[in-house]
């Protein structure tokens, strides 16, 4: 079974080539050794790979494998997960954080809020 197919299978990430990507940028491991997304998996081994949106590491257990994407339910039953609850925790943070950000305050401002800016600055008085 190939990895990236697997991972996608099991809802790890959104994509196949998604996973296929992370393997590429060698951030999935298996015991120490990067993994490329054609690496034959087998059942019980622990790969630690990338969440596929934000900071942290993942560690998952392989209980079976399934090569077609199924219900959620079956998916989890798939793999067991194993990550640290201090990635866990400063993940939780990350996401709080995230959500605490101004619309506005992303880059560069919209139309909208430029002419906001500039009427209180008193540009067009």
């Amino acid at each position: 079974m190939r990895l990236d197919k697997w991972m996608w299978a099991v809802r790890l990430f959104k994509t196949r080539g998604m996973a296929a990507r992370a393997c590429q940028t060698g951030r999935v491991k298996c015991e120490g050794r990067e993994l490329k997304a054609s690496s034959v998996l087998r059942g019980g081994e622990v790969i630690e790979l990338p969440f596929s949106e934000g900071p942290g590491t993942r560690v998952v257990k392989v209980r079976s494998l399934i090569d077609r994407r199924v219900a959620a339910p079956l998916a989890r039953e798939a793999c067991e997960e194993l990550t640290p609850p201090d990635v866990e925790e400063s993940r939780r943070i990350w996401r709080e954080s995230r959500s605490m950000r101004k619309e506005g305050d992303q880059g560069r401002p919209t139309k909208r809020n430029r002419r906001e800016l500039e009427k209180g600055r008193g540009f067009f008085d």
